[in-house]
């Protein structure tokens, strides 16, 4: 059984950092597709970033260079690092593990930034 657990969400004010952790359990790290979402009500669920084994992680246009997709598998641990945080950055993050065909989804955390 796949279980993912987010946390480490929270207020923080323009210009700074967090990070979120995502503890993933019942997975194949080394098959696994893992990564972040964010999604504000009404607003579509946006790919954040994405890292499997053997290639480079991916980002957003939009967080490029902004954040970092990291994991330690010895840990079982998908994290983000979210440095110069924008206003923009506000939204619910969920972290992904995609075993295909299946997807599998955390509880989500909130990121929430003051202006």
């Amino acid at each position: 059984q796949v279980q993912l657990v987010e946390s480490g969400g929270g207020l923080v004010q323009a210009g700074g950092s967090l990070r979120l952790s995502c503890t993933a359990s019942g997975i194949i790290w080394s098959m696994t597709t893992l990564g972040w979402y964010r999604q504000n009500p009404g607003k579509q669920r946006e790919l954040v970033a994405t890292i499997r084994s053997g290639r480079d992680p991916t980002y957003a246009d939009s967080v490029q260079g902004r954040f970092t997709i990291s994991k330690d598998t010895a840990k079982r641990t998908l994290f983000l690092q979210m440095n110069g945080l924008k206003h923009d950055d506000t939204a619910v993050y969920y972290c992904y593990a995609r075993i295909s065909p299946e997807t599998y989804w955390g509880q989500g955390t909130q990121v929430t930034v003051s202006s």
